[in-house]
């Protein structure tokens, strides 16, 4: 039986890595009946982390979806992952979600990943409410996080609760809403009975000054109340809740709860929050999208009777096939029907449809507006695909998919496994579009890129376990890029005669550097017709082939606009290979005399170190050319901030580790691409020549 609409609630759980995410989905799924066991990250048991790499390294490393229902409401809920490596995991399931949930730890408050999620959920424009998480730890502090969260994220955020007790002595919260006490049961009972009280007595002035805080804050979003808060009239428990549910569907403003999901304490609440403040398929604005071949705009709503459009967001390989999760946002998906791919132009069965337990499915015979579930059985498909009615097509905007940074070689034990290697890395970019493979000619070698150390290294161990291919991984490497520093004229030229027909293509295009960061722009500056318009498209097409390659090391070349403004052409001889070739020699020539240089990528760096080894930890960041952006205290600790180039930071946790005798930790993450000095290039060209 399909649910209502306004009876769902598609959510993510999102935070920096150990925050306790996959440990308050654990919590959820016990508390909403769907599983009868509390499953453990540090034991390896949680549901949701089922890869054995997660298992054994206590991590997210895939979002999973998990479907369970709470106060007549079916939520679907995605787990994401924390560290930086897995960054498209938690955008792309952004993308599709109608809510989050931000858990934050209670001791490290808002730490950098923190950062990178709260502005991807402020780029899909999601609303979010925050969970802070690790009560019973040490150094705690629940409104501490809340005012961190308004002054680093500029969240708006207000406390929605009040903890009982602080560390070990963590008993419950306060319900500010309501003024009542809630605690939960221990022992066999797993904190699953909730029982409402009175304030205790030590805090009863806090709870009024908080309670007082909250309404005029909510009271600020809305007109009617504003004169009733100004005018002292009394303002009901509803009202509060109906202006801050719509406060929190515009995003102005943030509810904040707290709680211990490792000691099964105040995750009810949280859900209550969940279907009390996040929105409904029905209370998020419809969804956009191109008419194909014609590009202009349509819409689609959350109606089942509306025409089909549902987002490929995630594609999953396992032993029984490929598993497409998809988001539908119009119309009904039914299983053994036909479906047009209007990104790839190309219609497929759906053999089966499921809903997804994380690594258990439930066959279902349909998916209708604002489900989120899985087809098996389309073949030809990738990550941010759209998939919709033949007869009604539309494109969704697509998933945004971040730059590779680091790479690394990867060469199979036998030459028999070549073709196995290859087959496996497809499969491995189908599921992951941030991780690329290329094959150097030069060397013989296959090249895998991704985001961070860790995701090659679990790309490799994955390619050994699931794919049972042994490959030898070589040393990683830097993704350097390649651009030009001035504006030049270029002309590109290729004639070649022999017997029969010959080729001609010659075009003249200004190359000019762009703002890091804007890629490659292609522009048609032909007037007169010195090149027939037929043959543009061939200059473009050379141009993108080209520019895989560069001249200093054979990077790939970013952040250049090509203006194509004259040319000649021959009414015989000239071709679309021969246009293509000369935009490639015209390349050559403008990195040539364009000043060329090499671009690194530059990794944003937090250390957290006892003060003690404050000095050792900032020498070592400026001996790896990093620049030290500032420094701040937290809970007794020195925070190093730092941007260094990720050239300098392999095996930096080993020199770190020994430098603090195992006291400091540090985060990193990409953060733009700079220029490589001309010392550290010239060291880079003539290593790479050897």
């Amino acid at each position: 039986m399909s649910v209502p609409l306004d009876r769902i609630r598609n959510i993510g759980i999102a935070a920096h890595i150990d925050a306790g995410k996959t440990t308050v989905t654990e919590r959820v799924l016990f508390y909403t009946g769907l599983s009868h066991k509390i499953g453990e990250v540090h034991e390896g048991g949680a549901t949701t982390d089922w890869m054995e790499q997660e298992k054994e390294r206590g991590i997210t490393i895939q979002s999973a979806a998990v479907t369970c229902k709470w106060q007549n409401c079916q939520i679907n809920i995605i787990d994401t992952p924390g560290h930086v490596d897995f960054t498209i995991e938690v955008g792309r399931s952004l993308r599709v979600l109608d809510g989050v949930v931000a858990v934050f730890c209670g001791v490290g408050g808002v730490q950098p990943q923190t950062e990178t999620v709260w502005r991807q959920a402020n780029r899909y424009r999601v609303p979010r409410i925050m969970f802070v998480n690790k009560m019973d730890r040490v150094g705690a502090n629940f409104l501490k996080v809340v005012e961190e969260a308004n002054t680093k994220l500029h969240a708006n955020a207000v406390a929605m609760q009040l903890p009982i007790g602080e560390s070990e002595n963590f008993q419950g919260v306060v319900d500010l809403l309501t003024r009542k006490s809630l605690t939960f049961g221990d022992g066999n009972d797993r904190g699953a009975s909730v029982e409402a009280g009175e304030i205790p007595s030590e805090l009863k002035a806090q709870v009024e000054e908080l309670r007082a805080l909250m309404v005029e804050k909510i009271c600020e979003l809305d007109d009617t109340l504003s004169d009733k808060f100004i005018n002292e009239q009394e303002i009901t428990i509803p009202e509060l809740k109906a202006v801050l549910r719509k406060g929190v569907l515009e995003r102005v403003i943030v509810p904040a709860f707290c709680g211990a999901a490792f000691k099964d304490k105040a995750i009810q609440p949280m859900l209550d929050a969940v279907v009390d403040y996040l929105p409904s398929p029905l209370d998020i604005p419809s969804v956009s999208g191109e008419i194909p071949r014609t590009g202009k705009m349509v819409e689609r709503h959350a109606d089942p009777k509306d025409p089909l459009a549902g987002l490929v967001f995630k594609i999953a390989t396992d032993q029984f096939g490929t598993l497409c999760f998809v988001r539908i946002y119009s119309g009904t998906l039914k299983a053994g029907s036909y479906v047009f791919n209007s990104s790839r132009d190309n219609k497929e069965r759906v053999s089966r449809l499921v809903r997804l337990h994380a690594n258990k499915r439930e066959e279902v015979e349909e998916l209708t507006a604002g489900d989120i579930g899985a087809i098996v059985g389309l073949k030809d498909v990738m990550t941010g695909d759209t998939i919709c009615d033949e007869n009604n097509p539309i494109v969704l905007e697509k998933i945004d998919v971040p730059a590779a940074v680091i790479s690394t070689s990867v060469e199979p034990k036998s030459k028999s496994d070549y073709e196995k290697l290859t087959n496996a890395l497809r499969k491995m970019i189908q599921e992951d579009p941030s991780l690329r493979f290329t094959f150097n000619r030069e060397t013989g070698q296959t090249v895998i890129s991704g985001m961070g150390e860790l995701h090659l290294e679990i790309v490799v161990d994955r390619l050994r376990r699931e794919h049972k291919v042994e490959a030898v991984q070589g040393k990683m490497q830097v993704a350097f890029k390649e651009t030009i520093q001035k504006k030049v004229d270029a002309e590109g030229k290729y004639i070649k005669q022999s017997g029969g027909r010959g080729q001609y293509g010659h075009v003249w295009i200004r190359f000019e550097p762009l703002e890091r960061g804007k890629g490659f722009e292609f522009v048609d500056e032909i007037v007169g017709g010195s090149i027939p318009r037929e043959f543009i498209p061939a200059v473009q097409k050379g141009l993108e082939e080209a520019i895989n390659n560069g001249i200093l090391g054979g990077y790939a070349v970013v952040d250049v606009r090509a203006a194509l403004y004259d040319g000649s052409y021959h009414d015989v001889d000239s071709s679309e290979m021969a246009f293509q070739i000369a935009a490639s020699l015209a390349l050559k020539e403008a990195m040539r005399n364009g000043d060329a240089c090499l671009l690194e990528p530059i990794m944003s760096v937090e250390v957290e170190t006892p003060e003690e080894y404050l000095g050792d930890v900032m020498g070592d960041l400026n001996s790896r050319r990093g620049r030290i952006l500032g420094m701040e205290e937290r809970h007794g600790a020195q925070i190093v901030h730092a941007e260094v180039p990720l050239a300098e930071m392999f095996g930096y946790s080993t020199t770190l580790r020994s430098m603090s005798k195992g006291r400091a930790t540090y985060t990193m993450e990409f953060v733009t691409y700079q220029k490589v000095p001309k010392a550290t290039q010239d060291q880079i060209l003539s290593a790479n020549a050897k």
